[in-house]
C-alpha cells in the first residue's frame, strides 16, 4: 500500500473542513451496515504522549521487516479489562472473539485456524500497555487490535509498527493519527474526531445554545476532540466560554469545575472517561449540573451510569459516539459470544477490524503484518461489495478486488488508514441514567 503525500492531503482536507453531514431517523436507512477514549489550561495544544519503551518515531532510515509470514495468522488484542475504560473492553473483546470464531468456521486464513492472543491495555494512560505489547509481539502477533484509548495507542504505536506488525484500533479517534509516521501499518475503523467534533458542535448549535464551556481530558484524545468541537461551535455562531483541560488522574477537579461554572455557560461539553462519575457531582454542587445546564457527553463517557448516580441525575444529557445503528442480528450474535454484555460500544468496529485483517491476509496470500497492511485499504473500497468473511473469502482467494462493507458501516479506508465516511450516533439519557439513540448522522470527511 502506498499513501502518497499523506500529511499534505490531510492538511488540505482539514483546512477545507470538507464535511458532509446527513441526518437520518432511527428507523431510516443506515449506511451499508446492517475514549475514548495538571494545571488548568485553556490552551488546546496537543500534549505529547509520555515516553515509553517504544523505539521512537520511525524514520525513513529504519528498515521495514520483510513481509513473509509463517502461515498462521495470529491476532493479538490490546483492549481494556481494567481502568477507566474497562466498560469498553467486553464488547470489543466479544467483537474479536466472534469474528475469529466465524473466520475459523469458514476455513480459517490460508487454510489454518486464526489464533487469538489477549492483553490488557489498562486505563487511559500508558502505564501497562508497553509491557503488554511486548507479550503480544513475543507470541508472534501479526496484527494487534487496540487500544481503545488514543493516548495508549500513541504510547505503543512505534513499538508495534517497527516490528512490522499491523496496529489496528477500533476506537482511536484522535486527529494525531491522521498525519502520524506509521510506516503504513496503523489503521482504525473509528473515524477521526474531525467528524465527531463537527457532529457534536452541530447538535449543540441546533439545540440553541450560544455560550458553551468545554471541559476535557488533557491528553491526545481530549485535546483533539475539544479543538474540533470548538471549531464547529465557533463556525456555527456559538461562543466557546472556556476550553478547560484537566489531568485525568487528579484526586479532584475542583479548580477546573469552578472555572467552567464561573463562565455561566448555557451548555457544557464534557470530554471524559470514567472520571465523569467524579466530575458530575462537582458540577451539581456548583449549580452547573444536568438540572441547571445542558450537558453533552462523547464516546469516552457514554456509558450506563444506572449504578453510579441517583435516578434522574443524567436525565436529558445528550451524547455522541461513532458507529452505525446496531442491527438486532449482530447484537444477538454478540450476546451469544458474551451473554453478560451490557454495553455494545465499539463491538462492531472491533469485529470489522478482525474480519478485514483476515481478508487482507487472504488477498496478500501471506499473514505477515507488512503484507496485511499492504492490502487493507484495497479490500475496504472500490471493488465488488461483500459483507461477511464467508462471502468475501472466495473472491479474495481468487485475487478479485473486493469492497468489504462491515457491521460498523462502509469502512472505506482512506490514504491515512482511517474511514473516509462514517456514522455518528446521537443519544439521550433517561431518568434511569441509561441512554437511547435519537438520531444518526452520516458524514464524509
Amino acid at each position: 500500500m502506498i499513501r502518497p503525500m499523506r500529511t499534505a492531503r490531510l492538511a488540505a482536507a482539514t483546512a477545507a473542513a470538507a464535511l458532509v453531514l446527513a441526518s437520518c431517523a432511527q428507523d431510516a436507512e443506515t449506511p451499508d451496515a446492517a475514549e475514548e477514549p495538571d494545571a488548568t489550561s485553556e490552551s488546546s495544544e496537543e500534549t505529547p504522549p509520555e515516553e515509553t519503551e517504544s523505539s521512537g518515531e520511525p524514520t525513513e532510515s529504519e528498515p521495514m521487516p520483510e513481509g513473509k509470514g509463517d502461515g498462521e495468522l495470529v491476532v493479538g488484542y490490546l483492549l481494556p479489562t481494567t481502568g477507566d475504560l474497562a466498560f469498553l473492553g467486553p464488547p470489543e473483546i466479544a467483537g474479536v472473539n466472534m469474528a475469529v470464531e466465524e473466520i475459523n468456521a469458514a476455513g480459517g486464513v490460508l487454510g489454518k485456524p486464526v489464533k487469538i492472543v489477549p492483553a490488557d491495555s489498562g486505563d487511559g494512560t500508558p502505564a501497562i500497555a508497553p509491557a503488554e505489547v511486548d507479550k503480544l509481539l513475543g507470541k508472534d502477533s501479526d496484527v494487534i487490535i487496540g487500544a481503545a484509548s488514543s493516548s495508549v495507542s500513541l504510547s505503543v504505536i512505534d513499538k508495534i509498527v517497527n516490528a512490522g506488525v499491523v496496529h489496528f484500533s477500533p476506537a482511536n479517534t484522535s486527529t494525531a493519527f491522521d498525519t502520524y509516521e506509521d510506516k503504513d501499518l496503523y489503521f482504525r475503523t473509528a473515524p477521526s474526531d474531525v467528524l465527531q467534533g463537527a457532529v457534536l458542535a452541530n447538535e449543540v448549535v441546533k439545540d440553541g445554545f450560544k455560550n458553551v464551556a468545554i471541559l476535557a481530558r488533557q491528553d491526545s484524545y481530549g485535546e483533539a476532540l475539544a479543538d474540533e468541537t470548538a471549531k464547529g461551535l465557533e463556525a456555527g455562531g456559538a461562543t466557546v466560554a472556556t476550553k478547560t483541560l484537566y489531568a485525568a488522574d487528579a484526586s479532584n477537579y475542583t479548580a477546573e469545575v469552578n472555572q467552567v461554572a464561573a463562565t455561566n455557560p448555557d451548555a457544557i461539553v464534557l470530554i471524559a472517561f470514567n472520571e465523569t462519575t467524579k466530575i458530575i457531582p462537582q458540577l451539581i454542587a456548583k449549580g452547573a449540573g444536568p438540572e441547571d445546564v445542558q450537558i453533552y457527553f462523547v464516546d469516552g463517557n457514554t456509558a450506563d451510569y444506572s449504578e453510579d448516580f441517583d435516578p434522574g441525575t443524567l436525565e436529558g444529557v445528550k451524547a455522541t459516539y461513532p458507529g452505525a445503528e446496531l442491527t438486532g442480528d449482530f447484537r444477538e450474535r454478540l450476546l451469544e459470544t458474551d451473554p453478560k454484555l451490557k454495553e455494545f460500544t465499539y463491538g462492531p468496529e472491533t469485529y470489522d477490524a478482525a474480519i478485514m485483517s483476515a481478508l487482507a491476509a487472504e488477498a496478500a496470500k501471506d499473514d505477515a503484518g507488512v503484507s496485511i497492511g499492504a492490502k487493507l485499504i484495497e479490500i475496504s473500497e472500490g471493488g465488488t461489495k461483500c459483507m461477511t468473511f464467508e462471502e468475501c473469502l472466495p473472491m479474495a482467494q481468487a485475487g478479485e478486488d473486493i469492497d468489504y462493507d462491515g457491521v460498523s458501516g462502509p469502512v472505506d479506508l482512506n490514504d491515512t488508514g482511517s474511514p473516509s465516511k462514517a456514522t455518528i450516533g446521537i443519544f439521550e439519557y433517561s431518568a434511569d441514567n441509561t441512554f437511547e439513540n435519537i438520531d444518526y448522522i452520516t458524514g464524509v470527511i
